[in-house]
């Protein structure tokens, strides 16, 4: 079993940055693909980043491409989504996830965090 706790969301006027922290439970941090999701109200969640085992290959979806990166750091179990040039609409819940397998990207998560809000105000 792992958990995941999410951390730095918060309010942001538009053009800021933030970084999200997401740190994990167990000794096996390093055996996990691990993602970020986001999901605005009213609207499904939705794929934000995906970060492979080892660090050194990531995946980010169009709509983030150029303003936000994931990494991660397998010593301290945490991976990281840091957003930049923040806009209204990147306003969510923002989520981590871990999974298993690496299938599809940003599919077949396994487990998931409670989320953390990111507001940006325009």
């Amino acid at each position: 079993q792992l958990q995941l706790v999410e951390s730095g969301g918060g309010l942001v006027q538009a053009g800021g940055s933030l970084r999200l922290s997401c740190a994990a439970s167990g000794r096996t941090f390093s055996s996990y693909v691990m993602g970020w999701f986001r999901q605005a109200p009213g609207k499904e969640r939705e794929f934000v980043a995906e970060v492979l085992r080892n660090g050194g290959i990531t995946y980010l979806a169009d709509s983030v491409k150029g303003r936000f990166t994931i990494s991660r750091d397998n010593v301290k179990n945490t991976v990281y989504l840091l957003m930049n040039s923040l806009k209204p609409e990147d306003t969510a819940v923002y989520y981590c996830a871990a999974k298993v397998v690496a299938v599809v990207v940003g599919s077949a998560y396994d487990y998931w965090g409670q989320g953390t809000q990111v507001t940006v105000s325009s």
